[in-house]
C-alpha cells in the first residue's frame, strides 16, 4: 500500500450526533476520538476530508427537561450545544462544522425527504395504539416508557431497544411497562401515526449489506463489519416492518407539514442532520469566495465517500432506517457504517442513563486531554469489541510509552545537537538501516489507521520507541561527545536520534495532534504530511532544529484521584 494518498480521493466523515441534553462524558468520547484520528490521517494523507456533526436538538425529552429548568427548549438547546462546543474543542476534535438539527437547513432536508418519499409511495399512515401517560394527559415517546425486554427479560429497559440483547421492538411489547415522566403505569390509546414501509427496501439493502467497495488507492472491503452484517441478517429474516416516523405534539422538533399536530420523530431527523450540518458547510464555503457543492456528496450518482461513525447500539438505525430513507429519497447510500464498542468501567457501560464515570469537562480540568487519546488509540480495533478503563494501566501506560520512549528520544538528542553543532543537524543519517526500517513502517502503520486498527499501529510505533532507545543507548553519544575524534560521530547519533523522532512523531500526529504541533515547532518544519517521514531532514540541507521543550509531562497520579473525587469518588 503506498504511503501517499491520491489526491482525487473525496471523503465526508461523520459521528453519532449527541443529545442536548446533557453534557459529553468520556464514553462518548471514544466514537468521537476514533473519528477524529481517521479524519486527522486522511488529511495527512492529502485527502480532501470534510468532518461533520451536531447535536441532536429534538425531542421529548428536550421539551420536558426544558419545562423543569424554566426555559425555552431553544435556551436549553442553545447552552448545551455552547458546552459541548466547549468539551470538543477541548480533547482537539476537528470538526469542518457542528451545528444543530434544530436549524433550517434541516427542516427544509426533512421536509424534502419526507416528500420525496411520500411521492414514491413509501409512506403510510395508519391508525395504532400509542402508550399515553394518563397523569400528564400525553403520549410518550418510546425512550420515556421503561420495563421488561420482550426478548431476554431484562427489567429496566428502553421502550425501543434493550442495551443487553441489543433487540428492538414497540414499547408495546416491554413488560410491566412504566412511564418515566410520571411513575404511571401507561395506557393504550388510538393515534394515527405515518411510517415508511421499510420492506420496500429489503432487496437494495441486502445488496448494500453484502457489496463491497474499494476507495481510490485502497483494498476492496466490505460495508459493514462482519458482525453487523450478521446481525442485519438475523433482521432480514425476522422481516422489516413498518418505521413509525412520527409523534404527537406536544413535541420539539418539526411539524410534518401535512399532519398538522404531527411532528418528525427525531431518529428521522437527527440522521438528516449529517446532511444539514454539511449543506451549512457548503454555504459557509461559499460566502467565504470557496467552492463545495452538496451534491458532489450526497446525489444519488456521488461517486465520494461517506462514511458514518458510530456506535453498535445504534447500528439498526444507521445500517437499515438511515440507508433506505437515503435511497428512498432519491439520495446516496454510505460508503460504510463503522461501529465501535463502548467504554466500560469495572465491566459495566459507560453511559449518562446510568450515571456517566467522569464528565469530559472534569477530565480535562484535571488531565492532558491527549493521554485520552492515545489510552483509546492503543484499544481500538476495527471491532466492535468494548474499550476498558482501568485507571492504573491509563497512567501506566501514557507514562511509559509517551513520556518514557517518544519524548524521551527527543529530550535527550536535543541537547547535544545544540551542544556539538549549535542545533544543526549533521549531513548524513549515522545507521541508514535503521531509517529505512522507520520509514518503511508508514505503509503498515497507514494501512492500520485506514481500517481502524489503532492499537496494532500504536504497538508498532512504541516497538519503534524502542528500538530508537536502544539504539541511542549503545552508542552512548553523551560519551563520545567527550572525545573530540568522535564528536563528529555522537553528532550524527543525535541528529539521527532526532530523526527517527520526527518519524515517529508523524505516525503519532492523528492521535496526538498539539503535542505534534510542539514537536514541528521543535523540529523546526512546517505541518508533517504523511509523504514527509520517509525522507530525512539533515543530509544536504543543515537543517536546524530549535531549542528542545517539554513536549508531554508524566502523568501525576494525585490528579487523576482528584479527577475521580471531582466524578463523585467512584
Amino acid at each position: 500500500m503506498s504511503q501517499a494518498q491520491p489526491a482525487s480521493r473525496r471523503i465526508l466523515v461523520t459521528s453519532a450526533l449527541p443529545y442536548a441534553n446533557g453534557p459529553i462524558h468520556i464514553g462518548h468520547l471514544v466514537e468521537y476520538i476514533q473519528t477524529d484520528i481517521w479524519v486527522r490521517f486522511q488529511r495527512m494523507r492529502g485527502a480532501e476530508c470534510h468532518y461533520v456533526c451536531a447535536d441532536d436538538a429534538h425531542g421529548t425529552p428536550i421539551m420536558l427537561s426544558a419545562e423543569r429548568e424554566g426555559v425555552s427548549p431553544q435556551e436549553l438547546i442553545d447552552r448545551i450545544g455552547k458546552e459541548h462546543r466547549a468539551d470538543f474543542a477541548a480533547f482537539h476534535l476537528s470538526f469542518d462544522n457542528y451545528y444543530t438539527t434544530h436549524s433550517p437547513e434541516n427542516r427544509e432536508c426533512s421536509e424534502r425527504i419526507y416528500r420525496n418519499l411520500s411521492e414514491r409511495g413509501h409512506v403510510v399512515a395508519r391508525t395504532i395504539p400509542r402508550l399515553y401517560d394518563p397523569e400528564r394527559e400525553m403520549f410518550l415517546p418510546d425512550r420515556y416508557v421503561r420495563g421488561e425486554c420482550p426478548r431476554c427479560g431484562t427489567a429496566d429497559q428502553l421502550g425501543d431497544s434493550c442495551e443487553v440483547c441489543g433487540a428492538t421492538y414497540d414499547p408495546g411489547e416491554l413488560g410491566n411497562p412504566v412511564s418515566v415522566v410520571s411513575g404511571a403505569t401507561p395506557e393504550f390509546r388510538d393515534s394515527e401515526q405515518v411510517f415508511v414501509r421499510l420492506a420496500d427496501f429489503e432487496p437494495v439493502l441486502r445488496g448494500w449489506v453484502r457489496d463491497t467497495f474499494a476507495p481510490p488507492g485502497e483494498e476492496e472491503r466490505r460495508r459493514v463489519q462482519p458482525e453487523i452484517a450478521n446481525k442485519l441478517e438475523e433482521w432480514f429474516a425476522a422481516g422489516l416492518e413498518d418505521w413509525d416516523i412520527s409523534r404527537n405534539a406536544p413535541y420539539f422538533g418539526f411539524e410534518i407539514p401535512d399532519r398538522p399536530g404531527k411532528f418528525f420523530y427525531v431518529w428521522l431527523d437527527a440522521p438528516i442532520g449529517y446532511m444539514a450540518s454539511f449543506e451549512n458547510l457548503c454555504r459557509r464555503v461559499r460566502s467565504e469566495g470557496g467552492e463545495l457543492r452538496f451534491d458532489d456528496f450526497w446525489a444519488a450518482e456521488a461517486t465520494t465517500e461517506l462514511y458514518h461513525f458510530i456506535g453498535k447500539d445504534i447500528a439498526y438505525f444507521h445500517t437499515l432506517f438511515w440507508p433506505a430513507v437515503l435511497h428512498g429519497a432519491g439520495f446516496r447510500m454510505p460508503s460504510a457504517v463503522f461501529c465501535h464498542g463502548f467504554l466500560t468501567v469495572g465491566g459495566e457501560k459507560v453511559s449518562k442513563r446510568r450515571g456517566a464515570f467522569i464528565q469530559a469537562r472534569t477530565y480535562a480540568d484535571h488531565l492532558d486531554p491527549e493521554y485520552l487519546r492515545y489510552y483509546y488509540a492503543c484499544q481500538l480495533g476495527n471491532g466492535i469489541d468494548d474499550v476498558v478503563l482501568n485507571l492504573e494501566d491509563f497512567v501506566a501506560r501514557v507514562n511509559s510509552d509517551l513520556v518514557g520512549k517518544v519524548v524521551n528520544i527527543a529530550s535527550r538528542c536535543a541537547r547535544l545537537v545544540h551542544r556539538l553543532a549549535d542545533g544543526r543537524l549533521a549531513g548524513r543519517i549515522h545507521d541508514p538501516a535503521l531509517f529505512d526500517r522507520f520509514a518503511n513502517a508508514g505503509a503498515a502503520i497507514a494501512g492500520w489507521y485506514e481500517t481502524r486498527e489503532y492499537g496494532r499501529a500504536m504497538r508498532e510505533g512504541m516497538g519503534l520507541a524502542d528500538l530508537a532507545n536502544q539504539y541511542i543507548d549503545e552508542h552512548k553519544p553523551w560519551i563520545a561527545a567527550r572525545d573530540p575524534e568522535r564528536r563528529d560521530e555522537a553528532h550524527a547519533v543525535c541528529s539521527t536520534g532526532v530523526e527517527l523522532f520526527r518519524v515517529l512523531a508523524g505516525f503519532l500526529k492523528p492521535v496526538l495532534p498539539v503535542t505534534v504541533e510542539k514537536a514541528e515547532r521543535f523540529l523546526g518544519t512546517p505541518p508533517l504530511a504523511w509523504s514527509d517521514l520517509a525522507r530525512p531532514l539533515g543530509p544536504g540541507a543543515e537543517h536546524r532544529i530549535n531549542r528542545f521543550e517539554p513536549l508531554l509531562t508524566r502523568v501525576d497520579r494525585d490528579r487523576v484521584d482528584a479527577m475521580v473525587e471531582a466524578s463523585g469518588g467512584r
